[in-house]
């Protein structure tokens, strides 16, 4: 089942608690009625609703849920490990990158030196060599990586990646891109 459909299943309320009751241990209609407080009436219509969807199902007679569904529309319809782009073409790198760069931004900083000199690497590329850039945009672009941008910022001059002088930044070490 579709990750969306199985959403779409649970997006109702009386839907949600009554499959919730089920979890909860409810094995008939009128256990789950007294445990969500919902009418008979709407208990049945939201019941049949998760049978047909295949996240309720009946044995002996009883209610359970079919908790596997979960797990199972994961399984057939998550991108693969190796579906994003990867954020280096050399695979040692781009492993410690996906583990600290999600959706463009900083996650954590890394506390191993060697990862932490992958990361600040990875964002010393976003300033172009030769270029001396004020304070305030080296703040504004590092912002954008990680709430903490005066770690990164010192980190960077630490790790030769940047040098300042009078509240002037430029970059001084990492890859360059020559393509």
């Amino acid at each position: 089942m579709r990750p969306d459909t199985l959403c779409g299943l649970l997006a109702e309320e009386e839907r949600l608690l009554a499959f919730a009751a089920v979890v909860l241990g409810a094995g008939t209609p009128s256990e789950v009625a007294t445990a969500t407080g919902l009418p008979p009436r709407e208990v049945v219509r939201a019941l049949q609703r998760l049978e047909h969807g295949a996240l309720v199902a009946r044995a002996d007679g009883r209610l359970y849920a079919v908790r596997e569904a979960f797990k199972d529309s994961m399984r057939e319809y998550a991108p693969g490990p190796g579906s994003a782009e990867p954020l280096d073409a050399d695979a040692t790198r781009a492993t410690v990158l996906r583990a600290f760069v999600r959706d463009g931004r900083l996650v954590a900083v890394p506390s191993a030196h060697g990862k932490r000199r992958i990361v600040l690497e990875h964002i010393a590329a976003c300033f172009e060599p030769g270029v001396k850039y004020p304070e305030r945009a080296v703040d504004a672009i590092l912002r954008a990586w990680h709430e903490d941008y005066v770690s990164l910022r010192r980190y960077l001059i630490d790790e030769d990646l940047m040098a300042r002088e009078d509240n002037m930044y430029w970059r001084t070490g990492g890859p360059v891109d020559v393509a």
